[in-house]
């Protein structure tokens, strides 16, 4: 997975309710960190941007994503967007430049 990069487009795992997509999503996060192969990058837009915010259930393992060389590239455009640019709780803010660059770097590319 060093050479994956994942591509976070929903407040959470999935379409269903908000609430069982950040259950999801932290499940996900949580067996993620017990891989010694990590991805790259995880790349969060459009409504992805409000899982790196303030209030979002999934913080603490971003951080430690982020302690093990995991980047966290995050949309400045949707954290306009959504009034969230001073919420952003982990990761880099980036345009579409950075996120671009993230994947063409990677081998593959995952959208969850």
């Amino acid at each position: 997975m060093k050479n994956t990069v994942i591509l976070v487009t929903n407040n959470g795992l999935g379409n269903a309710d908000e609430k069982l997509q950040q259950l999801l999503f932290t499940k996900y996060l949580e067996l993620l960190l017990h891989n010694e192969d990590l991805p790259a990058a995880l790349c969060f837009y459009t409504e992805g941007v409000k899982l790196v915010c303030e209030g979002s259930p999934v913080i603490e393992s971003l951080h430690s994503l982020e302690n093990k060389g995991v980047h966290l590239i995050v949309c400045s455009t949707c954290l306009n967007y959504f009034n969230l640019t001073e919420k952003l709780q982990a990761g880099i803010v980036g345009g579409m430049g950075d996120i671009l660059e993230a994947q063409m770097k990677a081998e593959k590319a995952i959208t969850i």
